[in-house]
């Protein structure tokens, strides 16, 4: 059927609508890989009560801001949305959409300039996770449009260069039967000044003796970069992913304008190369008191910058491997906690009064909980750095309700050519 595209969601689909039925407003349709404005002819997939899902068979009329993609593999692969527009416009439709989720859920229209901040579209990532297999036939890629179904790719145009000599050299690797048949998934993970390669390799079992040093080694000769693999096992989502070998260093030192960091295998660390150093100053800058809280802090990201104009920092953070990197990056004014954020603001709701806290969330967001805890901590200031603009402004709606206010609003754009966008938002009470 024929479709006008009213606007782009997030998720990376734009929305149509049905037309108008026995029960008034014609149901909302969402399709992928369309622009604002655009005629498109369209197959319905799925029907909901309330929605339905379409595939994009042909664009009618095209938006002037619609491009050909950058990259060979763009609507096969799962990990773009917008390469068929300009970058400048795909900042437009991110900045939209976050307006748009804060007005729609915290009912707040953000009446201050959004500030925005772009990167450089290609090549931007640091890290890569790509699917494997060996056999009936070698394939190295992801996983295609939404599905799981592994698309082999030779290139990722948005990872760094080093990334994708390496995906390059997986792959003759493979070819000469070097890649062990356990691996099911590899991981990327390069320096901020793209020297030094980190390997993450994810099995379904335990490789042979022997098999993780070859491996390590040929890749070595390939890529000399290589600073270590390490060996992840199966596990299951509730426990605690430790490698079973390693070979080489199990960690990275990350360079940034302000400090290095340790971040080892299974450490989380933001992947954009090039805005590492404008996020921490988005979040960090005019800031001072006396004590900040630094919650989520990952390998201490943040929290050790924030000990510069702060005379302590606590810095909390529930994964081991994390907090282990957190321990050896933290200066001596910086306290490093490990626990979840839940359990360590009910721990110290009569105790500490913060001047500042800084909440860098997974994509659920804070949650009630932590919201209410974190409110009876009376901070002056909250700082929260988001990825997901939905949870952001459900949570942003709860903190308004106890009384505080918005000062800033910043668009980082950590993941250009998709439709996640990362925001910082800066409260005062």
């Amino acid at each position: 059927m024929q479709l006008t595209i009213e606007k782009l969601v997030y998720g990376g689909d734009g929305l149509a609508r049905l037309p108008p039925d026995e029960h008034g407003r014609g149901k909302a349709v969402f399709i992928p890989f369309v622009l604002e404005g655009e005629q498109v002819e369209a197959t319905l997939l799925e029907q909901r009560p309330g929605f339905a899902r379409g595939r994009l068979e042909e664009v009618l009329q095209a938006s002037p801001q619609r491009i050909e993609p950058g990259c060979p593999y763009f609507r096969r692969c799962g990990g773009c949305d917008y390469q068929h527009t300009n970058y400048e416009h795909q900042v437009e439709i991110k900045a939209a959409i976050l307006k748009e989720n804060v007005r729609r859920i915290a009912k707040l229209e953000l009446t201050q300039n959004l500030q925005i901040h772009p990167s450089p579209p290609w090549n931007y990532r640091n890290r890569n996770r790509l699917k494997i297999q060996t056999s009936p036939e070698l394939a190295i890629g992801y996983y295609r449009f939404n599905s799981h179904e592994l698309l082999p790719v030779a290139e990722c145009p948005i990872s760094s260069p080093l990334i994708n000599r390496a995906i390059t050299s997986l792959w003759q690797l493979g070819h000469s039967g070097d890649v062990p048949s356990e691996f099911r998934e590899i991981e990327l993970f390069a320096n901020a000044d793209d020297t030094a390669l980190l390997v993450e390799a994810h099995c379904d079992a335990k490789p042979e003796s022997g098999t993780t040093e070859r491996f390590a080694h040929e890749l070595h000769q390939v890529v000399p970069e290589t600073a270590g693999v390490a060996y992840f096992g199966s596990h299951k989502p509730d426990q605690v992913a430790k490698p079973v070998a390693l070979a080489g260093a199990g960690e990275l030192t990350y360079k940034t304008q302000t400090r290095p960091y340790r971040v080892s295998a299974g450490s989380f660390f933001q992947v954009n190369r090039h805005l590492t150093d404008e996020l921490v100053n988005i979040v960090t800058a005019g800031r001072s008191g006396t004590l900040a809280l630094d919650l989520y802090a990952g390998v201490g990201l943040f929290s050790s910058v924030l000990n510069r104009e702060f005379k302590s920092v606590i810095a909390v953070e529930s994964s081991p491997t994390s907090h282990a990197d957190l321990l050896y990056n933290s200066p001596t004014n910086v306290k490093p906690v490990r626990a979840t954020v839940e359990q360590y603001l009910s721990d110290v709701s009569d105790r500490v009064r913060p001047d500042l806290v800084v909440v860098d969330p997974p994509r659920s967001g804070l949650g009630d909980r932590v919201i209410v805890g974190l409110t009876k901590l009376h901070p002056l200031r909250i700082t929260y750095v988001s990825c997901d603009p939905a949870t952001l402004s459900r949570d942003l709606g709860r903190l308004l309700q106890f009384g505080y206010a918005i000062e800033q609003a910043h668009l980082v754009d950590l993941f250009p050519q998709s439709y996640h966008l990362e925001s910082v938002f800066h409260l005062a009470g």
